[in-house]
């Protein structure tokens, strides 16, 4: 199933639900939402339905409002009939995160329901991305089998992709509709202007393509716990402000469009993990004069290096009763 979709199955998860998905992956291959033959919503009826039937019969009834399909009257696959992939994904979100944000807690029954709810939300983004096996796009001279995914350098979906699903924004500087679409690049980042020139922001986005993927894999890593710091940075106070990052955002691993954009805002915006650092000790509350101090810099880099960092890198949610380690081992290196 060669660039086929992978479905997560998020460790926790209803063990029921979990191989009703692991079947479902088995099956899927000829299935797509786009077939008319191998519609994947039938897959979904046959194999997702009845197991979120049982989960949803073992949970309390306050519950089940956070979990479409779960009710008995509307199935999952009647809502994904009645709205689409897309919309279903993003309803999912919306109450995923209002249950964490709202009801959940450190109990086993609420950790099994909100890993169960992620790996729903996995399949169901998956299923939105997953292409039919005998791929078309819109005009037949562009080659439908190429990979149709992420710009490789944002969230934006390539030129490709974005016009197999309808957006004609991809030909906007096609006047000649030659149709060169990358399968690689979205339209912002492709590497060639349409007279040939380079372009300026695809050359930005490569010379921070490390960081972008560093910033992507840590963004990433945390989204999927929201309990504890999971970055693994090598820095505790860089570690905490991915950790405060994702929480201020509420990002979870299936909102890849949102993670790539962050992670390419943070490459472009050039947010070292020296300004990381400067920012959680000013969150901390250590004056900049003990944080140049701790960071072996001039009071002035601190001073200016704050200033200039855009609000969107310097304002966090509030700190308190976060694990007072950081403070700790902060006035020990003054």
């Amino acid at each position: 199933m060669k660039n086929f979709p992978v479905i997560r199955i998020w460790e926790g998860c209803d063990p029921t639900v979990a191989e009703a998905i692991r079947q479902f992956q088995d099956r899927w291959r000829p299935y797509s939402g786009a077939s008319r033959g191998k519609r994947i919503d039938r897959l979904i009826q046959e194999l997702i339905d009845p197991a979120v039937a049982r989960y949803a019969a073992s949970l309390p009834q306050q519950y089940l409002s956070y979990m479409p399909g779960a009710g008995g009257v509307v199935t999952l696959s009647d809502i994904v009939r009645l709205v689409g992939l897309n919309s279903m994904a993003r309803l999912q979100r919306q109450l995923l995160r209002a249950f964490v944000s709202t009801q959940a807690e450190e109990t086993a029954r609420d950790q099994r329901f909100v890993a169960t709810l992620e790996t729903l939300l996995d399949l169901i983004r998956a299923c939105a991305r997953k292409p039919p096996l005998k791929a078309k796009v819109r005009d037949t001279r562009l080659n439908g089998r190429r990979a149709q995914e992420f710009c490789r350098l944002c969230g934006a979906p390539a030129e490709l992709t974005a016009f197999a699903v309808g957006n004609d924004n991809t030909k906007r500087d096609d006047p000649g509709d030659v149709l060169r679409l990358s399968s690689v690049y979205c339209t912002d980042h492709r590497p060639q202007l349409p007279n040939g020139d380079w372009n300026p922001a695809y050359r930005k986005a490569k010379r921070s393509l490390a960081q972008f993927d560093m910033e992507l894999a840590r963004l990433t890593k945390q989204s999927g716990n929201w309990k504890k710091v999971e970055a693994q940075s090598g820095d505790p106070l860089v570690d905490s402000y991915i950790y405060h990052f994702i929480r201020k955002h509420h990002l979870r691993p299936g909102d890849e469009a949102e993670l790539r954009d962050h992670a390419r805002r943070m490459a472009d915006g050039k947010l070292s993990d020296r300004k990381k650092q400067m920012v959680m000790l000013e969150r901390y509350g250590v004056s900049q004069s003990d944080a140049a101090r701790r960071l072996g810099v001039e009071r002035q880099a601190v001073s200016k290096a704050l200033a200039a960092l855009p609000s969107e890198f310097r304002q966090l949610p509030n700190l308190l009763g976060f694990p007072a380690y950081f403070l700790v081992s902060t006035k020990e290196a003054n």
